[in-house]
Protein backbone atom coordinates (compact mmCIF):
# COMPACT_ATOMS: atom_id res chain seq x y z
CA UNK A 1 0.00 0.00 0.00
CA UNK A 2 1.13 3.54 -1.16
CA UNK A 3 2.33 6.36 1.14
CA UNK A 4 -0.72 8.66 1.25
CA UNK A 5 -0.87 12.04 3.17
CA UNK A 6 -3.00 12.96 6.09
CA UNK A 7 -5.77 14.85 3.90
CA UNK A 8 -5.79 12.26 1.30
CA UNK A 9 -6.75 9.47 3.45
CA UNK A 10 -9.10 11.59 5.30
CA UNK A 11 -11.01 12.82 2.53
CA UNK A 12 -10.88 9.19 1.02
CA UNK A 13 -12.36 8.32 4.49
CA UNK A 14 -14.41 10.53 4.16
CA UNK A 15 -16.57 8.92 1.32
CA UNK A 16 -17.48 6.24 3.14
CA UNK A 17 -18.16 7.16 6.36
CA UNK A 18 -19.06 10.38 8.43
CA UNK A 19 -16.05 13.18 8.37
CA UNK A 20 -16.48 13.08 12.39
CA UNK A 21 -16.00 9.47 12.71
CA UNK A 22 -12.80 9.79 9.73
CA UNK A 23 -11.24 12.29 11.78
CA UNK A 24 -11.38 10.40 14.98
CA UNK A 25 -10.18 6.78 13.82
CA UNK A 26 -7.33 9.00 12.01
CA UNK A 27 -6.19 10.56 14.94
CA UNK A 28 -6.44 7.44 17.00
CA UNK A 29 -3.78 5.83 14.77
CA UNK A 30 -1.34 8.29 14.36
CA UNK A 31 -1.70 9.30 18.15
CA UNK A 32 -1.90 13.01 17.15
CA UNK A 33 -5.15 15.40 18.19
CA UNK A 34 -7.35 16.85 15.62
CA UNK A 35 -5.88 20.32 15.73
CA UNK A 36 -2.18 18.49 14.21
CA UNK A 37 -4.84 16.89 11.14
CA UNK A 38 -5.82 20.80 10.33
CA UNK A 39 -2.01 21.97 10.85
CA UNK A 40 -0.33 18.98 8.36
CA UNK A 41 -2.32 17.23 6.04
CA UNK A 42 0.67 17.04 3.83
CA UNK A 43 2.30 14.16 6.32
CA UNK A 44 2.30 11.07 4.65
CA UNK A 45 1.14 8.35 6.51
CA UNK A 46 3.06 4.94 7.34
CA UNK A 47 2.12 2.18 5.56
CA UNK A 48 1.63 0.39 8.60
CA UNK A 49 -1.12 3.54 9.77
CA UNK A 50 -2.18 3.13 6.40
CA UNK A 51 -3.24 -0.05 6.54
CA UNK A 52 -4.82 0.20 10.22
CA UNK A 53 -6.67 2.89 8.97
CA UNK A 54 -8.01 1.71 6.13
CA UNK A 55 -9.13 -1.36 8.50
CA UNK A 56 -10.89 0.92 10.90
CA UNK A 57 -12.69 2.62 8.05
CA UNK A 58 -13.65 -1.19 7.02
CA UNK A 59 -15.24 -1.76 10.16
CA UNK A 60 -16.93 1.97 10.49
CA UNK A 61 -18.78 0.80 7.08
CA UNK A 62 -19.72 -2.39 8.34
CA UNK A 63 -21.19 -0.62 11.59
CA UNK A 64 -19.28 -0.83 14.94
CA UNK A 65 -18.74 1.56 16.96
CA UNK A 66 -16.09 4.37 17.25
CA UNK A 67 -15.70 4.09 20.59
CA UNK A 68 -14.99 0.36 20.15
CA UNK A 69 -12.66 0.75 17.10
CA UNK A 70 -10.51 3.37 19.29
CA UNK A 71 -10.75 1.31 22.66
CA UNK A 72 -11.95 5.22 24.10
CA UNK A 73 -15.40 7.18 24.88
CA UNK A 74 -14.93 10.73 26.50
CA UNK A 75 -17.47 11.08 29.20
CA UNK A 76 -17.65 14.02 32.14
CA UNK A 77 -14.05 15.35 31.20
CA UNK A 78 -12.18 12.33 31.17
CA UNK A 79 -11.44 9.53 28.82
CA UNK A 80 -12.47 5.91 29.71
CA UNK A 81 -11.42 2.62 28.41
CA UNK A 82 -14.89 0.23 26.47
CA UNK A 83 -14.75 -2.75 25.12
CA UNK A 84 -17.48 -4.28 23.45
CA UNK A 85 -18.41 -5.72 27.31
CA UNK A 86 -19.32 -2.87 28.56
CA UNK A 87 -21.99 0.13 27.06
CA UNK A 88 -20.75 2.96 25.86
CA UNK A 89 -21.08 6.14 27.61
CA UNK A 90 -23.36 8.46 26.69
CA UNK A 91 -23.40 12.65 27.09
CA UNK A 92 -26.79 12.37 28.36
CA UNK A 93 -25.79 10.34 31.42
CA UNK A 94 -23.64 12.91 32.51
CA UNK A 95 -27.28 14.45 33.82
CA UNK A 96 -26.84 11.05 35.86
CA UNK A 97 -23.70 12.09 37.91
CA UNK A 98 -24.64 16.11 37.85
CA UNK A 99 -27.76 15.22 40.19
CA UNK A 100 -26.08 13.10 42.07
CA UNK A 101 -22.83 15.47 42.98
CA UNK A 102 -25.70 18.17 44.07
CA UNK A 103 -26.60 15.77 46.44
CA UNK A 104 -23.13 14.52 48.10
CA UNK A 105 -21.79 17.35 50.37
CA UNK A 106 -18.49 18.75 49.29
CA UNK A 107 -16.73 18.26 52.33
CA UNK A 108 -18.45 15.82 54.85
CA UNK A 109 -17.72 11.91 54.04
CA UNK A 110 -20.31 9.85 52.31
CA UNK A 111 -20.72 6.53 50.71
CA UNK A 112 -22.29 6.14 46.61
CA UNK A 113 -23.63 3.23 45.70
CA UNK A 114 -23.46 2.84 41.48
CA UNK A 115 -25.34 -0.15 40.71
CA UNK A 116 -24.77 -1.91 37.16
CA UNK A 117 -21.70 0.09 36.84
CA UNK A 118 -20.31 -0.94 33.42
CA UNK A 119 -17.59 0.65 32.03
CA UNK A 120 -16.93 2.28 35.72
CA UNK A 121 -18.24 5.71 34.14
CA UNK A 122 -20.47 6.91 36.85
CA UNK A 123 -18.95 5.73 39.56
CA UNK A 124 -14.70 6.73 38.30
CA UNK A 125 -16.87 10.37 37.55
CA UNK A 126 -18.47 10.58 41.04
CA UNK A 127 -15.04 9.61 43.07
CA UNK A 128 -13.19 11.55 41.26
CA UNK A 129 -15.29 14.92 41.67
CA UNK A 130 -15.86 13.85 45.27
CA UNK A 131 -12.54 12.52 46.36
CA UNK A 132 -13.49 12.19 50.29
CA UNK A 133 -16.53 9.60 49.49
CA UNK A 134 -16.36 6.04 49.52
CA UNK A 135 -18.00 4.93 46.01
CA UNK A 136 -18.96 1.21 45.25
CA UNK A 137 -19.56 0.22 41.77
CA UNK A 138 -21.52 -3.32 41.18
CA UNK A 139 -22.08 -5.43 38.36
CA UNK A 140 -22.69 -8.68 37.59
CA UNK A 141 -20.48 -9.19 35.15
CA UNK A 142 -16.69 -9.92 35.81
CA UNK A 143 -15.72 -8.87 32.14
CA UNK A 144 -17.24 -4.99 32.70
CA UNK A 145 -15.82 -5.24 36.54
CA UNK A 146 -12.50 -5.47 34.75
CA UNK A 147 -12.92 -2.70 32.49
CA UNK A 148 -14.40 -0.45 35.30
CA UNK A 149 -11.20 -1.59 37.60
CA UNK A 150 -8.96 -0.68 34.39
CA UNK A 151 -10.46 2.89 34.69
CA UNK A 152 -9.75 3.23 37.94
CA UNK A 153 -6.19 2.98 37.79
CA UNK A 154 -5.70 4.26 34.74
CA UNK A 155 -7.74 7.85 36.19
CA UNK A 156 -6.03 7.65 39.18
CA UNK A 157 -8.95 7.40 41.66
CA UNK A 158 -8.55 5.05 44.55
CA UNK A 159 -11.45 5.76 46.30
CA UNK A 160 -13.89 3.57 44.35
CA UNK A 161 -14.25 -0.14 45.02
CA UNK A 162 -16.16 -2.83 43.02
CA UNK A 163 -17.82 -6.18 43.60
CA UNK A 164 -19.75 -8.57 41.62
CA UNK A 165 -23.41 -8.69 42.15
CA UNK A 166 -26.99 -9.46 40.59
CA UNK A 167 -27.94 -5.77 41.24
CA UNK A 168 -28.43 -5.32 45.34
CA UNK A 169 -27.79 -9.11 46.29
CA UNK A 170 -24.03 -9.52 47.33
CA UNK A 171 -24.35 -5.83 49.57
CA UNK A 172 -25.33 -7.62 52.87
CA UNK A 173 -26.49 -5.10 55.16
CA UNK A 174 -24.43 -2.19 53.52
CA UNK A 175 -26.05 1.41 53.41
CA UNK A 176 -25.33 4.37 51.26
CA UNK A 177 -26.12 7.76 50.94
CA UNK A 178 -26.66 8.09 47.28
CA UNK A 179 -28.06 5.28 44.99
CA UNK A 180 -27.13 5.68 41.50
CA UNK A 181 -27.89 3.78 37.94
CA UNK A 182 -28.01 3.46 34.34
CA UNK A 183 -29.86 0.05 34.19
CA UNK A 184 -30.86 -1.80 31.13
CA UNK A 185 -34.33 0.38 30.07
CA UNK A 186 -34.96 -0.32 26.20
CA UNK A 187 -38.19 -2.27 25.54
CA UNK A 188 -37.22 -5.59 24.32
CA UNK A 189 -39.51 -4.90 20.69
CA UNK A 190 -38.02 -1.39 20.31
CA UNK A 191 -36.29 -1.01 16.79
CA UNK A 192 -32.98 0.90 18.15
CA UNK A 193 -32.02 -2.32 19.51
CA UNK A 194 -31.24 -3.40 16.13
CA UNK A 195 -29.99 0.25 14.89
CA UNK A 196 -26.59 1.51 15.16
CA UNK A 197 -24.33 1.50 18.04
CA UNK A 198 -26.59 -0.83 19.85
CA UNK A 199 -26.54 -3.68 17.49
CA UNK A 200 -22.67 -4.20 18.80
CA UNK A 201 -23.38 -3.07 22.65
CA UNK A 202 -24.31 -5.95 25.72
CA UNK A 203 -27.64 -6.81 24.91
CA UNK A 204 -27.85 -7.03 29.19
CA UNK A 205 -26.76 -4.02 29.33
CA UNK A 206 -29.68 -2.35 27.09
CA UNK A 207 -32.77 -4.96 27.50
CA UNK A 208 -35.35 -4.07 30.15
CA UNK A 209 -37.88 -6.50 29.11
CA UNK A 210 -41.09 -5.82 27.48
CA UNK A 211 -41.96 -2.31 28.79
CA UNK A 212 -38.05 -1.88 29.24
CA UNK A 213 -39.08 -1.43 33.32
CA UNK A 214 -37.52 -4.79 34.24
CA UNK A 215 -35.17 -3.49 35.97
CA UNK A 216 -35.97 -0.39 37.24
CA UNK A 217 -38.99 -2.28 38.98
CA UNK A 218 -36.25 -3.92 40.75
CA UNK A 219 -33.99 -1.56 40.99
CA UNK A 220 -36.58 0.81 42.83
CA UNK A 221 -37.71 -1.37 46.09
CA UNK A 222 -34.55 -3.83 46.17
CA UNK A 223 -32.39 0.08 46.81
CA UNK A 224 -34.39 1.31 50.00
CA UNK A 225 -32.81 -1.49 52.60
CA UNK A 226 -29.50 -0.23 50.78
CA UNK A 227 -30.43 3.96 51.91
CA UNK A 228 -29.54 5.52 55.12
CA UNK A 229 -32.70 7.73 56.22
CA UNK A 230 -32.45 11.16 53.38
CA UNK A 231 -30.70 8.83 51.44
CA UNK A 232 -31.15 9.12 46.97
CA UNK A 233 -31.99 7.16 44.81
CA UNK A 234 -31.17 8.52 40.90
CA UNK A 235 -31.40 6.28 37.77
CA UNK A 236 -31.33 6.77 34.32
CA UNK A 237 -34.65 6.14 31.80
CA UNK A 238 -35.87 6.07 28.68
CA UNK A 239 -37.89 8.84 26.82
CA UNK A 240 -41.03 7.44 27.85
CA UNK A 241 -40.32 6.57 31.19
CA UNK A 242 -40.81 9.56 33.16
CA UNK A 243 -44.00 9.31 34.74
CA UNK A 244 -44.21 5.49 35.19
CA UNK A 245 -40.89 5.80 37.02
CA UNK A 246 -42.24 8.74 38.83
CA UNK A 247 -44.92 6.61 40.19
CA UNK A 248 -42.77 3.67 40.94
CA UNK A 249 -40.72 5.61 43.24
CA UNK A 250 -43.90 7.07 44.93
CA UNK A 251 -45.46 3.62 45.55
CA UNK A 252 -42.54 2.39 46.97
CA UNK A 253 -42.54 5.27 49.86
CA UNK A 254 -39.70 7.64 48.15
CA UNK A 255 -40.39 11.26 48.86
CA UNK A 256 -39.49 14.32 46.90
CA UNK A 257 -40.08 12.31 43.33
CA UNK A 258 -38.77 14.27 40.17
CA UNK A 259 -37.93 13.92 37.15
CA UNK A 260 -34.77 15.98 35.14
CA UNK A 261 -34.39 17.05 31.66
CA UNK A 262 -31.47 16.54 29.99
CA UNK A 263 -30.02 18.76 27.26
CA UNK A 264 -32.29 17.96 25.02
CA UNK A 265 -35.46 18.64 26.59
CA UNK A 266 -36.33 15.05 27.20
CA UNK A 267 -36.87 13.61 31.02
CA UNK A 268 -34.13 11.24 31.35
CA UNK A 269 -33.39 11.16 35.12
CA UNK A 270 -35.95 10.25 37.89
CA UNK A 271 -35.72 9.95 41.45
CA UNK A 272 -36.37 10.57 45.02
CA UNK A 273 -35.57 10.82 48.92
CA UNK A 274 -36.12 8.04 51.24
CA UNK A 275 -36.66 9.03 54.51
CA UNK A 276 -37.89 6.18 56.36
CA UNK A 277 -35.03 3.70 56.52
CA UNK A 278 -36.62 0.31 56.00
CA UNK A 279 -35.65 -3.21 56.73
CA UNK A 280 -33.38 -5.39 55.01
CA UNK A 281 -35.06 -8.50 55.96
Amino acid sequence: MSAITLGEAFRTARSRIRAIDAGVLLCHVIGRDPAYLIAHPETRLRPNEHESFAALVDRRVRGEPVAYLTGEREFYGRTFKVTPAVLIPRPETELLVDLALERIPRAAPARVLDAGTGSGCIAVAIASERSHCKVLALDQSLEALAVARRNAVELRVGNVAFLQSDWFSALGRERFDVVVSNPPYVAKSDPHLQDGDARYEPLTALDGGAEGLDAIRRIVPEAGPHLIADGWLLFEHGYDQALRARQLLQAAGYEDVFSARDLAGIERVSGGRLTVVTSDG
